[in-house]
């Protein structure tokens, strides 16, 4: 039998210790450090999310419990909590935002050598934006004021559909609007953009037209619009209705931009949506299967939250908490990259779940992805292995 390391030291090996040290060159991170090493707080941040621990007491104390396999790991001992809390409290947060970097690079490159792709009819990139709240607690977090009894941060998010990956995120605090946020990014053009109605500015509707970017979103009800063109519809399908139409606030500043307005019968909801697209030449059903792809991001959102550390703090200055939610983005990344390489179909809450009771066991993890219920040896082999003690025969 060939000696392997834990799940967890094998794990490790998906960040490679040049880039993750090139990475803390980069951003000073280790200045005024004095033996506790980015890579040690790494680690247990990290376990922090894989392990599901709840606190700086059950990081440390579930690191030290397993301290004979600390060494593989590059951790020489476990930390104290306050050396951990002192590091998460002044080591820069943008270091785990490169190693995210970092890691989502290889989680691409193994998408394309995969040919995996967003399932619909064409070539374009697919994302969807959208935002979530993460509630804090106002007497604690001051510096996240939300409402006058309740604190607050914002995680933006945008995801890309080629394996559902995380592709870029954002934290703001709880009172930024997203499209404030969602004017600073820029897009490839030809890509494609899902989001709801939260983004609605039809400025920067008018701006993604300009850089060829085209987008799909719903319609407000009171939205000033008028009619070009009626479009003839099939007699028996679910798409209603399918108009160009300009919108009045742009084209008295001289905007002359067209858009469709496709209205979709939801067989499941009972109801009418009514999606707006830059987009003039796809077809109405196709409009409404971009906008319902757009659910894989509430459903990230909702993982995110339910399967990882993302609702508890173990810290409660800003950079503690940025480098709490930006390790989670990372373990998110962990497990897809895992999710995309395994032939067994792990749903991810499951694979979260079992990863974390199998950490620090000494077992291949490709092995174990492919086959995670493997049973043991036979007893009567392993009997007769065994060797037989003196008075015994």
């Amino acid at each position: 039998m060939n000696r392997v390391y834990s799940i967890f030291s094998q794990i490790l090996q998906l960040f490679p210790r040049t880039e993750f040290e090139a990475a803390v060159k980069q951003h000073h991170a280790e200045r005024h450090a004095r033996g506790f090493t980015c890579w040690g707080q790494f680690i247990a941040m990290l376990f922090c999310q894989l392990g599901h621990a709840k606190s700086l007491r059950e990081i440390c104390g579930g690191l030290a419990s397993s301290e004979g396999k600390l060494r593989h790991l590059g951790l020489p001992e476990a930390p104290s909590r306050s050396t951990l809390a002192y590091a998460n409290e002044h080591r820069p947060w943008r270091l785990y935002q490169t190693v995210f970097e970092q890691l989502l690079e290889r989680c691409h490159q193994m998408v394309r050598a995969l040919k995996v792709g967003h399932g619909l009819r064409f070539k374009n990139r697919l994302l969807s934006l959208d935002a979530t709240v993460i509630d804090l607690c106002a007497a604690v977090s001051d510096w996240a004021q939300f409402r006058r009894t309740k604190g607050a941060v914002k995680l933006h998010l945008l995801l890309d559909h080629n394996g559902h990956l995380p592709s870029y995120a954002v934290i703001t605090p709880g009172k930024t609007h997203e499209i404030r946020v969602a004017r600073q990014m820029q897009f490839e053009p030809g890509t494609v953009l899902a989001f709801d109605r939260g983004y609605v500015d039809y400025d920067w509707f008018a701006e993604l037209s300009r850089q060829g970017v085209y987008f799909v979103t719903r319609l407000k009800e009171k939205a000033d619009y008028g009619v070009v063109e009626e479009r003839a519809m099939a007699e028996r399908g679910r798409v209603l209705r399918d108009q160009v139409i300009f919108f009045y606030k742009l084209a008295q500043k001289g905007e002359q931009c067209y858009f469709r307005r496709v209205e979709v019968w939801n067989e499941e909801k009972q109801e009418v949506l009514v999606f707006l697209t830059n987009h003039l030449e796809w077809a109405g059903s196709t409009i409404g299967a971009i906008y319902k792809e757009r659910w894989q991001i509430e459903l990230f959102f909702k993982a995110l939250k339910q399967s990882l550390r993302i609702k508890t703090f173990v810290g409660t200055s800003a950079n503690a908490l940025k480098i709490q939610i930006w390790t989670a983005l990372i373990a998110m990344l962990v497990v897809k990259y895992l999710q995309l390489l395994a032939t067994f179909r792990w749903s991810l809450s499951n694979l979260v779940a079992l990863l974390r009771q199998q950490l620090f066991v000494y077992r291949d993890l490709y092995q174990w992805l492919n086959d995670p219920f493997q049973a043991p040896p036979p007893l009567a082999e392993t009997m007769a292995e065994q060797m037989v003690l003196p008075g015994l025969v």
